[in-house]
């Protein structure tokens, strides 16, 4: 997989692969005890600089939300985030490398008993403010009032604060906060699977987006996402 003059071109219009990552979901990315980004993506990115054969530039950030903006807005060019068509307005994106479940959270002694209950009454959901699941819930809930907390791993503090009757999120991150906090449930079940897929600005235009695309099969294809998810001990997220 040679790329063509071209394609380094397109992805880096300031000399360096600027790759936004999201810290915001620990499926994908994370802070070692450096304050230094390490996951999935950041071996992801890493790998396709080398391809390109340029100098890799970190945009880190602590919202999926933050991560979109920046590549819509061009700054950054390459991003890891949920597929969503809201978000594929401005975005090209790949096919998805993983997928993880949207779970709901509530409180131990809650009367929600099933995932289907939570949009039978106008139960409060708290999501992480412009994620993948705050989108789709938007579109899709009907008697539920949706509150937004400022990022993903605030959730369910923010939950509990408010008061709620159901946090929203991604099921890892959710079972953590149970462990942490206590007198807490997941519902069982999933309310959405979120393929999880690398993105660009689609003004890059359509070759560099189509050699995205190759990059994804390739590095499913050899292995190189499966090892990375092992080698940062991550579970709760299965390989598309």
């Amino acid at each position: 997989m040679t790329p063509t003059p071209s394609i380094p071109a397109a992805f880096t219009p300031t000399g360096k692969l600027r790759a936004a990552i999201n810290l915001g979901n620990p499926i994908l990315a994370y802070s070692d005890a450096a304050g230094n980004a390490r996951g999935v993506s950041v071996d992801l990115a890493g790998e396709f600089a080398r391809r390109l054969g340029v100098e890799l530039e970190l945009v880190v950030v602590d919202t999926a939300g933050k991560s979109v903006d920046a590549v819509a807005a061009e700054g950054a060019d390459i991003g890891f985030f949920a597929i969503d068509p809201v978000r594929g307005a401005h975005i090209a994106f790949s096919a998805a490398y993983v997928l993880i479940e949207g779970c709901y959270l509530v409180k131990e002694d809650s009367p929600i008993r099933t995932s289907e209950e939570v949009d039978g009454a106008p139960h409060r959901v708290v999501v992480g403010k412009g994620s993948a699941y705050d989108l789709f819930l938007t579109r899709t809930l009907r008697q539920a009032q949706i509150l937004r907390a400022p990022t993903s791993p605030t959730v369910v503090d923010t939950f509990l604060e408010a008061g709620a009757e159901v946090a929203a999120g991604v099921r890892q991150q959710l079972e953590a906060d149970a462990r942490r906090l206590g007198g807490l449930r997941l519902l069982d079940g999933r309310f959405m699977v979120i393929q999880q897929a690398m993105g660009m600005p689609k003004r890059r235009g359509a070759d560099a987006a189509a050699f995205l695309a190759r990059f994804v099969e390739q590095m499913k294809a050899s292995g190189f996402i499966a090892d990375a998810l092992a080698r940062h001990r991550i579970e709760g997220a299965s390989l598309s």
